[in-house]
C-alpha cells in the first residue's frame, strides 16, 4: 500500500473540548498537504473548515449525538440537518448505547433510519457502535440493524471511553456487514503498525489524530 492510497482511507480528526481555530485550520492545512479523505470535527467549526478546504477534494465529517448517543432521537436529526447545511459531507453518529444494552432494537432501528433519512443523497452516514461497550452478541445485533438500514459504514469508537478500536471487533464487524457496508476503525489508533492490522482486519476506513504519523511511517514499498 502507498501513502496516498493510505491516505485516502483516513479520517483526520480532532475533537477534543479544547480545539481551537487555529487547531481546525491546521487540521484542514494538513489534510490537504496529506490528501487525507476527510476532516472529522465539531459541528461548530463546520463553516471554518469549508472554508479552508474550498480548493481541495478533502471531506468534511462531523460527528451527531457525540460521544455518549443518548440524545433524543430529534435532536440527532437536528444535529445532521443543520450540519448537513453548514457543509458537512459524512455525518458520523452514536448509536444509543444504553439502548442497545436494553434490547429496544426497535428504538434503536428508529434512531439510526430517522438520520439516515436525513442524511439521504445528502452525506454518508456512519454508525458508531462503542464496541469496548456492547458483548459480541450485542455488536452483531447493531451491525445486522445497521446494515439492514443501508447505512454507509459501521464504526467502532468515539475514542472517548474505555477501549477503541480491535482487531477482533473488526473482524466480527466485517464478517457481519459483509462487503455491503464500510466499516471505520477509530480509538487508539497511533502508528502505522496499528492501522494497518485494522486494514486487514477488514476496516477500509481509519479515524485518527495520528494521521500524519502514520502517513509518515509507512514506507511506498509497503504492502498490505
Amino acid at each position: 500500500m502507498r501513502k496516498n492510497e493510505l491516505a485516502q482511507m483516513i479520517d483526520h480528526t480532532a475533537l477534543t473540548a479544547e480545539k481551537t481555530e487555529e487547531d481546525i485550520r491546521t487540521l484542514c492545512n494538513e489534510a490537504k498537504k496529506y490528501n487525507f479523505f476527510s476532516v472529522c470535527i465539531n459541528s461548530c467549526y463546520i463553516p471554518l473548515a469549508k472554508e479552508v478546504l474550498k480548493d481541495s477534494n478533502v471531506k468534511i465529517c462531523t460527528v451527531i449525538g457525540f460521544p455518549l448517543g443518548a440524545n433524543l432521537t430529534s435532536v440527532k436529526v437536528f444535529e445532521a440537518r443543520e450540519s448537513i447545511l453548514a457543509g458537512a459531507n459524512e455525518i458520523d453518529m452514536v448509536a444509543n448505547i444504553g439502548w442497545i444494552k436494553s434490547q429496544h432494537w426497535d428504538l434503536v432501528q428508529n434512531d439510526i433510519q430517522s438520520v439516515l433519512y436525513t442524511c439521504h443523497n445528502k452525506a454518508h452516514l456512519k454508525v458508531i457502535l462503542e464496541t469496548c461497550l456492547l458483548t459480541e452478541d450485542e455488536i452483531i445485533t447493531i451491525c445486522r440493524i445497521c446494515k439492514d438500514l443501508g447505512v454507509d459504514f459501521v464504526k467502532t469508537s468515539t475514542g472517548f471511553n474505555k477501549e477503541g478500536a480491535t482487531v477482533k471487533n473488526i473482524q466480527l464487524m466485517r464478517r457481519t456487514v459483509g462487503q455491503q457496508v464500510g466499516v471505520k476503525a477509530s480509538g487508539g489508533i497511533k502508528n502505522t503498525k496499528i492501522a494497518l492490522d485494522m486494514i486487514n482486519a477488514g476496516a477500509n476506513r481509519i479515524g485518527a489524530s495520528a494521521g500524519i504519523d502514520i502517513i509518515q511511517g509507512l514506507s511506498d514499498t509497503n504492502n498490505i
